[in-house]
Formats: C-alpha cells, sequence, structure tokens
C-alpha cells in the first residue's frame, strides 16, 4: 500500500499525493470535502484561489513567494 505524500511546491501549492484515497478532508465546521476519485489534488498556500481551500494556480499570477524548505533532524 503506497503511502500518502505532501509536498510544498516552491512559491506554490501544496500538493497532496493519495494514490489510495484514503485521504479525508474537512473544514473547521467538520463537513467533509468530496474528494471521490482523487487520487492527488493541490491545496492553496496563497490564499488567491477562487477554488479555496483548492489551488487554481492564482500564486503564479499575484507571484507568491515563500521559503519554506524542509529542515534536517539529527
Amino acid at each position: 500500500m503506497s503511502q500518502v505524500k505532501i509536498t510544498v511546491r516552491k512559491n506554490g501549492s501544496l500538493r497532496v499525493d493519495d494514490p489510495n484515497g484514503v485521504v479525508e478532508m474537512v473544514d473547521a465546521d467538520g463537513n467533509q470535502y468530496d474528494l471521490t476519485g482523487k487520487t492527488a489534488f493541490s491545496l492553496c498556500r496563497c490564499g488567491a484561489s477562487a477554488n479555496r481551500p483548492f489551488c487554481d494556480g492564482s500564486h503564479n499570477k499575484i507571484a507568491f513567494q515563500a521559503s519554506d524548505t524542509a529542515i534536517k533532524i539529527g
């Protein structure tokens, strides 16, 4: 069974790869998003998407910049 993988894209979205369709995503009120059939999707980090929480590519239009990088532990 493949694992869920979340990739922080440079100056872009959070890419969620869910090969087994096991991710459950809910809003602040506990309402579930319909991810039926989605084995991959991207979440907005810039706040400009018209389809939040999903990415629509708006980060490119607003020149979103983020300095996120993984920190090695140990």
